[in-house]
C-alpha cells in the first residue's frame, strides 16, 4: 500500500501547486497567444500553458475509470496541451482553451488505447468511437448485463454511433476483458484450457524445415548453373530474371550496345542454359542422397 499512498500524496501536492497559477481572461489569453505566435515569446507561452494545467487535470479525471494512473494521464494531457500551443492560431477567433481541449483529449485517449490491453485496439476512427462510448450506449439501450448483446441492441447502438453492427459486436467482445489462455474452458476433471483449443493454421515444423532445405537446394543449384553463362549472358539473365522490377530491354541495349531484339535473344538462350544446368545439378544431388547410406550421412554431418 505504500506506493499507492505515495502516489496519492504526490497527486495532491501537484493539484495544490497548479491552483497557484491564475486563470486568464479571454483578452489576456489572446494577448499571450499572439505574443507567442508572432514573436516566439517563451515567457508568454509558459504563462499560457501553466494557466491551463487545471484544465488538463480536470479532463484526466474523466478517464480514471480505465484503471490507469492519473499522473500518467496528466502527463499525456500536458503533451497534448503543448502540441495545441504549437498549432494554435489566435487569428482564427477561437479561444485557446476550446482549441486545446481536443488535443488534450486526443493525447489521453491514445494513452488509454495503448495501455488498456496487451492487444492493440482502436486503430480506426470507428473503433476509437466505440471504445470510449460503447458503455454509455449500452446503458441507454438498457443492455446492462454482461455477455453478448441482443440483435436489436446491436442495431440501435450501431445507428446511434454511426458504425457497423459487426464493429459493435467485436468491440463488445473486446471490452469484456482480456482472458488468459490458461483459464480452464470448464470445470471438468481434464481441465482443458483455452490454449488447448487453439488451432495452428501454419505448416508443421517438419514441413517448414523441408521447405527451407528445398529453397537452399534450389539456390545452390541456381548458383552453380549461372557459372555456365558468359559475362554478357549472366548480366542480361540477372537483370531480366533476378531483379524486381526487371531491367528494361531498352536500358540493356544501350548498356551493351546491341539491339533490343538481340538482348531478348540472349536472354532466352541464357535461360535455357541455366535451366538445363540447374536440372543437371538437382539430379546429381538427388542421386547422391539416394546412394548415401545412413552411416555416410551421419559422418557427413559430423
Amino acid at each position: 500500500m505504500q506506493p499507492a499512498r505515495a502516489t496519492c500524496r504526490e497527486a495532491a501536492v501537484y493539484f495544490e501547486e497548479i491552483r497557484c497559477f491564475p486563470m486568464l481572461k479571454p483578452e489576456e489569453e489572446y494577448a499571450l497567444a499572439a505574443r507567442w505566435h508572432e514573436h516566439g515569446d517563451r515567457s508568454a507561452a509558459h504563462e499560457l500553458l501553466t494557466s491551463h494545467l487545471r484544465l488538463v487535470a480536470k479532463i484526466a479525471s474523466r478517464y480514471r475509470g480505465y484503471g490507469l494512473q492519473t499522473s500518467d494521464l496528466i502527463s499525456e494531457g500536458n503533451i497534448g496541451l503543448m502540441q495545441a500551443l504549437r498549432r494554435f492560431d489566435p487569428g482564427k477567433g477561437v479561444r485557446f482553451s476550446a482549441y486545446a481541449i481536443w488535443w488534450i483529449k486526443a493525447a489521453m485517449q491514445s494513452h488509454v488505447l495503448r495501455s488498456w490491453s496487451l492487444v492493440k485496439i482502436g486503430t480506426t476512427t470507428n473503433q476509437k468511437k466505440l471504445f470510449f462510448n460503447l458503455s454509455k450506449a449500452k446503458r441507454r439501450v438498457l443492455a446492462l448485463q454482461e455477455g453478448d448483446l441482443r440483435p436489436d441492441q446491436v442495431s440501435a447502438i450501431a445507428i446511434e454511433l454511426g458504425v457497423t453492427e459487426r464493429d459493435v459486436v467485436e468491440m463488445n467482445w473486446r471490452l469484456s476483458g482480456d482472458v488468459s489462455l490458461n483459464v480452464p474452458v470448464n470445470q471438468d476433471a481434464d481441465l482443458v484450457e483455452w490454449q488447448d483449443r487453439l488451432v495452428e493454421e501454419g505448416c508443421d515444423q517438419e514441413s517448414h524445415i523441408a521447405e527451407i532445405e528445398e529453397l537452399e537446394t534450389r539456390r545452390a543449384a541456381l548458383g552453380l548453373a549461372l557459372t555456365v553463362l558468359t559475362d554478357r549472358e549472366r548480366r542480361i539473365f540477372e537483370a531480366r530474371r533476378l531483379v524486381d522490377p526487371p531491367v528494361t530491354l531498352e536500358h540493356l541495349s544501350v548498356e551493351l550496345r546491341v539491339s533490343r531484339e538481340r538482348v531478348r535473344q540472349i536472354e532466352m538462350h541464357a535461360f535455357r542454359k541455366v535451366q538445363k544446368a540447374a536440372h543437371a545439378v538437382s539430379a546429381r544431388r538427388r542421386k547422391s542422397s539416394a546412394t548415401d547410406g545412413p552411416s555416410d550421412r551421419v559422418h557427413a554431418i559430423q
